[in-house]
């Protein structure tokens, strides 16, 4: 494919942490040499000079015919009678296709006709005029001046100072530049970088974004209706699809070409999506550049994330890994595999279940013993802080590259409502801070929609609680005929909590689509004005769902099972059935095994469907363009990206790592090799995701962004409900305590510590002496040594929590959420801004040259 050099690439964004070198620091910025950027020719208009900011594309059903405006462009004429739907799309489009010429858009039609089906592309050209008259309105910024400010990740500082080589960096291609920036004014654009060539001042991304602001205001129907935005037609079906285009192939040349001379897409594929490159840092530069910064800022964190996954990973695994050393050493699993028949067992079930030896669950006890030691007590103080420490430290580095990134007032600017708010609004009223009258909607019907809206959300909840009692009464049902098998006898409550972790996967699967599309509907109908304030509401409403449906059965089993089962001749029973207990009394293994199969099972599930749902999408689409071509010649960059998948945005990216999330923070006592499987996970999901961007999906809407939203407020209480949590686990769950009483109490080495939790059943309630796990008397009373241990438990959760507690919030203060540095840079940045829109342009400009060498 031919290529066309750009006039000017000087308006690039940034560096990232690890892409350029100590050298490019030191480096004056009028000195820089500002390489040209290849421009692929087939995003251009056919007259090669008006830039594609935007395609939009349709299918009709019967072949059309063309004939050649008088610039030579195919003109699009009705080749049979429509019938009333048809019609009315073609008029919509009709209408709201001359309101974008009016809003001052440009139009130009490709058609690629076949024997039944005939597809419609539609290119949208911005020109100056139109970008700069937009970007105005939407207070978007411009470059006063380039510098380049490279950047370094915390674990390329740690290692740059070790006599080590760095083998997670490498040297990014074309890395874009940083830039001195102030709120862009149409009267003074002669001050602003590039302002030469205005045809090229405005980046690619930010020409797309301020096009998609004017397709989703342009009227195509009624207005009082909704009918307006390119959005509303998409779901009507007047439009296949609308998307901005990539900048050229992601595939490399088959012959060589320097680095250097590839286009932004390929330099992506290259060093980003290549699995060669898993162990490398991201180009995070490159990423927002190309995607914009809201996907940028996701990228950023996730890899945030997951290099603090790593010493996590490491302490779990020690941690797990000193239980595999010890385990042969743990006196009570020796006291029960040496057993043999000292210690016969109350039956399990009331229905045809046999009395049974404790030494049977000999390698049950040796596994509980892995997640159930001294060790797993440290990992969960350890990972409380660790939860603290990652927050705390992700504010700082979201707050530098908010300001790195040039985003980091944008959500403190007043925002435009939704045109889909507009559109449907019932009445006018007064912006209380603009003063300004725009579309309204009562607070008073909005609250009745919220509370509607929750109750829908208590509904599905109480859905979710009665599979899960169902899931709980399929493995006391499952168990019977396992307990009465001479085979499977002993491992009947293993198989049956298996088996039930899976049932209970596909059933939160099934729920999780089933309930976003709900939530999806309900914030639709909730009326929220800005974008922001949507998408806030959308993400609070699914997560708590999927709360409930993830860890239902993992509270259920945490703090549950086996607490209310009652003793023989007085057991509790749920529908006529007798309540589940747990593996030999310890509900910390089965614990662990609900968290391995729905974690590593939703992860393995989630990564085949990103890696074969995008890929049959596209390859459907090619199949629907296959069938309308009918010569053989070179697909049109249109063509091409028309046969990816469409960008379904980033929320279901980022619930699946919170998630992930809580699953290593609020139960690690149970799991300590849990951040391990996550960090696997999370080197396999970049490597995914980054293919799905650059090579499965079409390019998204570059949006700004500050930073992760909502999200952070939810991994915020997802930290604190995990020092709760953990507390209860160890002291309700884990026999960490019960063992260190006994050691206080009798014997220092646990010698004749699995007798003393067994109980003898009451006269007269079994057939025949038996034991059971319990501090009860030969009446069915409880012991003093219960109430000790009681005492002891509600102690240790008081104590734990209030030191963790205590002990993060030293650390919020202690490290400031803006380094001080920065705060008084962006004060300075500031004030330049103004100064440097004054007369005395120059001579501020300068100042700020001076301002950045001394800081280097």
């Amino acid at each position: 494919m031919q290529r066309k050099d750009s006039k000017d690439s000087t308006l690039l964004p940034m560096e990232d942490y690890a892409e350029n070198n100590k050298e490019e620091a030191q480096l004056d910025v009028d000195s820089i040499d500002y390489k040209p950027q290849i421009e692929d020719p087939g995003t251009y208009f056919n007259d090669g000079k008006r830039k594609i900011d935007f395609i939009l594309v349709y299918e009709i059903d019967a072949p059309m015919s063309t004939t050649a405006t008088p610039d030579g462009s195919p003109k699009a004429v009705k080749a049979s009678s429509k019938e009333a739907s048809k019609t009315q799309k073609q008029e919509w489009r009709q209408k709201f296709e001359a309101n974008l010429v009016k809003a001052g858009l440009q139009l130009e039609e490709d058609i690629a006709a076949g024997e039944k089906t005939t597809i419609v592309f539609t290119k949208v050209h911005a020109p100056f005029e139109t970008l700069a008259n937009t970007a105005e309105e939407l207070n978007d910024r411009a470059p006063l001046q380039a510098h380049p400010t490279p950047r370094k990740n915390w674990s390329e500082t740690v290692i740059s100072r070790l006599p080590i080589p760095n083998i997670m960096a490498l040297d990014f291609p074309n890395p874009p530049m940083d830039y001195f920036t102030c709120q862009f004014q149409k009267n003074k654009f002669d001050k602003f970088l590039g302002h030469e060539n205005p045809d090229t001042f405005f980046q690619n991304t930010t020409r797309t974004r301020i096009v998609y602001e004017i397709l989703q205001n342009a009227v195509y129907g009624k207005r009082k209706r909704a009918e307006i935005g390119v959005d509303r037609l998409v779901e009507e079906s007047v439009y296949s699809a609308a998307f901005p285009l990539h900048e050229g192939p992601q595939e490399l040349p088959k012959h060589y070409v320097a680095d250097e001379d590839l286009n932004p897409r390929q330099i992506l594929y290259k060093y980003w999506a290549h699995w060669k490159n898993w162990k490398c840092y991201q180009p995070l530069a490159h990423i927002r550049h190309y995607f914009g910064e809201k996907i940028g800022i996701y990228f950023a964190w996730l890899g945030f994330y997951t290099s603090w996954l790593l010493p996590a990973s490491a302490v779990g695994f020690i941690v797990f890994f000193y239980g595999v050393c010890t385990v042969n050493e743990y006196e009570p699993a020796i006291e029960i595999c040496e057993s043999g028949d000292e210690f016969l067992m109350c039956p399990l079930c009331d229905y045809g279940c046999s009395y049974w030896n404790l030494s049977s669950t000999c390698f049950q006890a040796k596994c509980a013993y892995l997640f159930d030691h001294g060790g797993t007590v440290f990992f969960a103080i350890f990972m409380s802080f660790w939860a603290v420490l990652f927050l705390e430290y992700w504010k700082r580095t979201s707050v530098d590259l908010a300001h790195h990134w040039d985003c980091l007032e944008y959500e403190e600017e007043e925002e435009k409502p939704r045109p889909e708010f507009a559109a449907k609004a019932p009445d006018i009223g007064k912006n209380p801070v603009t003063g300004v009258r725009e579309p309204h909607f009562p607070s008073e019907q909005r609250l009745t929609r919220y509370i509607s809206g929750f109750a829908v959300i208590f509904i599905m909840i109480a859905v979710v609680i009665i599979f899960l009692i169902g899931v709980i009464l399929y493995r006391v049902l499952i168990s019977i005929p396992l307990f009465q098998s001479d085979v499977f006898s002993s491992e009947a409550t293993t198989i049956a909590s298996l088996t039930g972790a899976v049932v209970n996967l596909i059933l939160i699967m099934v729920f999780s689509k089933v309930y976003e599309k709900v939530a999806i509907r309900l914030t639709n109908w909730e009326m929220h004005r800005t974008q922001i304030e949507y998408e806030n509401h959308l993400t609070l409403k699914v997560f708590i769902f999927q709360f409930i449906n993830y860890y239902s059965s993992i509270i259920y089993i945490a703090f549950f099972k086996g607490k209310f089962i009652g003793y023989p001749g007085n057991y509790t029973t749920l529908f006529g059935l007798r309540n589940e207990d747990c593996t030999n009394g310890d509900c910390l293994i089965e614990l662990a095994q609900q968290l391995a199969v729905i974690m590593i099972g939703k992860q393995m599930i989630n990564n085949a469907q990103e890696l074969v749902i995008p890929w049959l999408k596209g390859y459907w689409q090619k199949v629907k363009i296959r069938r309308v071509r009918q010569e053989e010649k070179l697909m049109t960059r249109w063509e091409e990206d028309y046969q990816l998948s469409e960008f379904e945005g980033l929320f279901d990216e980022y619930l699946e790592m919170v998630l992930q999330y809580g699953f290593i923070t609020i139960f690690v006592a149970a799991f300590p090799i849990a951040p391990l499987f996550a960090l696997l996970n999370n080197w396999i999901e970049i490597r995914l995701d980054a293919t799905k961007f650059t090579c499965q999906v079409r390019r998204p809407i570059a949006e700004k962004a500050q930073n992760i939203g909502i999200w952070f407020d939810i991994l915020q209480t997802l930290t604190s409900l995990a020092v709760i949590c953990n507390a209860f686990v160890i002291a309700f769950t884990s026999d960490f305590l019960q063992q260190l009483l006994y050691k206080y109490e009798y014997s220092s080495d646990l010698v004749g510590y699995t007798n003393w939790t067994l109980s003898w059943a009451p006269d007269g309630a079994t057939s025949e002496p038996c034991r059971y796990r319990g501090f009860r008397d030969s009446s069915g009373n409880l012991t003093m040594d219960y109430w000790k241990l009681c005492a002891i438990e509600l102690a240790f959760v008081i104590v734990f929590e209030h030191v963790v507690f205590a002990i993060g919030r030293m650390i919020d203060l202690v490290v400031p959420d803006v380094p001080k540095s920065l705060e008084l840079k962006i004060k300075r940045e500031r004030y330049l801004a103004k100064q440097a829109l004054a007369q005395n342009t120059d001579t501020m400009l300068m100042q700020f040259t001076d301002q950045q060498a001394e800081a280097q």
